[in-house]
């Protein structure tokens, strides 16, 4: 009967692991704050909470990259909104790799649509790979703690930002594009010249006669 016990209870703590990882990319930052609760609670480990979100978010990311890479036509025909931020998406993605990997966990309310725009926009594996499992690190690290610290608390502080995540969306999507503009048209513009370099006859000097 004890080992009965132990066995159940070890296959309901490796379920609620990956339950935590596999839900991550749907509930967001939920997962790692319940997961770090129930480690203060002393039900799961901290750092098998980390990874299992981690783990579990990184991959799903990887998932959707794959489709946006070898299917992103095919989503932005079938999902119209997805594909219009996809589309807006692509520049920056392709100016900045290394920023939109890390983003890709960071970036409230885009984080399904980034990793499919870096597939439509075939930044290379490795570079999607490598950043996206750091910033996978990072923000499970932040989040559990957060849980850790605040549990409750943290939960329902979320649960606010989580009503206006469409408008954080789109405010964040513009300003994307606001600044991708102002950058390409700065380094579109020439640059400012001294006529007086041009020439090479120095600065003028006023007329002294009358």
């Amino acid at each position: 009967a004890v080992q009965s016990h132990t066995l159940l209870s070890h296959l309901a703590e490796a379920w609620a692991y990956i339950t935590l990882g596999a839900s991550g990319i749907i509930t967001e930052e939920i997962a790692p704050i319940v997961g770090g609760f129930a480690a203060h609670e002393g039900h799961l480990g901290f750092i098998r909470v980390i990874l299992a979100c981690a783990i579990g978010t990184w991959a799903a990311g990887v998932g959707l990259y794959a489709l946006g890479r070898w299917r992103g036509k095919w989503v932005r025909r079938r999902f119209r909104r997805v594909g219009r931020y996809v589309t807006k998406l692509l520049m920056f993605v392709r100016r900045h790799p290394w920023r939109s990997t890390f983003a890709v966990r960071f970036a409230l309310g885009a984080r399904v649509v980034l990793p499919i725009a870096c597939g439509a926009a075939r930044l290379r594996i490795p570079v999607f790979l490598i950043g996206s499992a750091i910033a996978s690190i990072i923000w499970s690290v932040i989040f559990v703690m957060l849980g850790w610290l605040f549990g409750e608390t943290a939960l329902l502080v979320l649960g606010h930002i989580r009503r206006y995540e469409d408008l954080i969306t789109a405010v964040l999507i513009a300003a994307v594009v606001v600044v991708t503009v102002v950058v390409v048209q700065r380094r579109k513009s020439p640059p400012l010249i001294d006529p007086s370099e041009t020439t090479g006859s120095g600065p003028a000097i006023p007329d002294q006669n009358p």
